[in-house]
């Protein structure tokens, strides 16, 4: 059994989450993902909500480590997290309140692969930006990952099916109905995806997303996308975010 099941928590970016199986266990490269996007908030100053801080949509929030870290540094931003994983769900919601977050996050249970998932996002209103470490494992690979993964952690949260791309295409497919104009996608994928995710959007070009920026982990392995939207964005009404004292986490 992984030892973060084990203990039965970890430290990501500074907090103390809990974990428990099968929920996917944040990796070290994710802790870069998320520098890289507090990075662009603090450059870009157009990335910024009705409240004064980004709206920030993370798809496939598992224990809720990226969610939560980029709230607990981002004083003013919101954040929705979805995932269609129940364990995951109720793992972020936990998390959130022993953080004492939740007043600043959505909570959501959907999956991106089914047909208008989108819609159930936009009485949120227009998003700053998407996040996400999508299952990225190509298919052929999963039987390569460590026997403690394979046994513990969700199949699910790994296998991106034949190339690795299935849910990154979910994700990019949805991302201009709720991104605001300008709105960025930050992803973890695979170092084989950066060509892959860029022939697939020069196929696309109804989608308006560009391919802007790849970085490399710690290991020099190019593992993280930027992908803006550059048309006008369509779908999503006004920021409907409700006031403060009507705050409450949804599951």
């Amino acid at each position: 059994m992984p030892v973060q099941y084990i203990l039965g928590e970890w430290d990501f970016q500074g907090l103390s989450l809990k974990m428990a199986p099968p929920v996917f266990i944040p990796r070290p490269e994710t802790e870069e993902l998320v520098e890289w996007v507090l990075e662009e908030v603090a450059q870009r100053s157009h990335a910024v909500g009705a409240q004064g801080g980004p709206l920030i949509l993370e798809v496939g929030c598992g224990s809720g480590a990226i969610s939560l870290s980029l709230l607990s540094q981002l004083p003013q931003s919101r954040v929705i997290a979805v995932d269609k994983g129940e364990a995951a769900i109720c793992l972020t919601r936990e998390n959130a309140q022993r953080l004492q977050l939740q007043d600043r996050i959505r909570i959501v249970p959907l999956d991106v692969t089914s047909e208008g998932s989108w819609a159930h996002l936009l009485p949120w209103g227009p998003m700053d930006l998407v996040v996400s470490n999508p299952p990225y494992v190509f298919h052929q690979d999963m039987e390569q990952l460590a026997p403690e993964i394979l046994s513990y952690e969700d199949p699910a949260a790994l296998d991106g099916g034949e190339k690795g791309m299935d849910i990154i295409t979910h994700v990019l497919g949805l991302a201009p109905r709720l991104l605001k104009d300008a709105g960025s996608i930050f992803l973890e994928v695979d170092p084989r995806h950066p060509e892959l995710v860029g022939g697939w959007l020069q196929s696309r070009p109804d989608l308006s997303l560009d391919l802007v920026a790849v970085r490399k982990d710690f290991c020099g392995r190019s593992r993280f996308l930027h992908i803006r939207r550059s048309g006008p964005q369509r779908g999503c009404p006004a920021d409907a975010w409700p006031k403060p004292q009507s705050a409450r986490v949804r599951g």
